[in-house]
């Protein structure tokens, strides 16, 4: 019986590690625009965090499990990072200029992983 060695694994750790700083941002952007007075104009904004956060994780978990589908997935990932950073950044509130912030360094790594 003849053994052949494993493929290598490409090293996805910083995409990763935007995608989970990311989704971790966007929760908190959710979480806090639901303590906010003005809600119905955040409204949208918490539904694409919630979104964004979602796709985020799923794109880690298929990176670092080297799936076949990561690269796709991930450029879906940076157009979706790409929306929320716009909806977001408007907003005068810290917590939306942050998560605006981690999004486009997510979109930015997502579309690196994915070239």
């Amino acid at each position: 019986m003849t053994l052949h060695p494993a493929p290598a694994r490409r090293d996805f750790s910083a995409c990763i590690a935007a995608c989970h700083a990311c989704a971790a941002a966007c929760d908190r952007c959710a979480a806090a625009c639901l303590r906010e007075a003005e809600l119905p104009m955040l409204s949208g904004c918490i539904a694409l965090d919630l979104d964004c956060a979602a796709l985020c994780r799923l794109c880690a978990g298929l990176m670092a499990r080297d799936s076949e589908f990561s690269a796709t997935l991930c450029q879906r990932c940076a157009e979706v990072c790409d929306a929320c950073a716009s909806r977001c950044a408007p907003h005068p509130y810290e917590h939306c200029q942050h998560c605006a912030e981690a999004c486009r360094r997510c979109a930015q790594a997502c579309q690196q992983m994915a070239a």
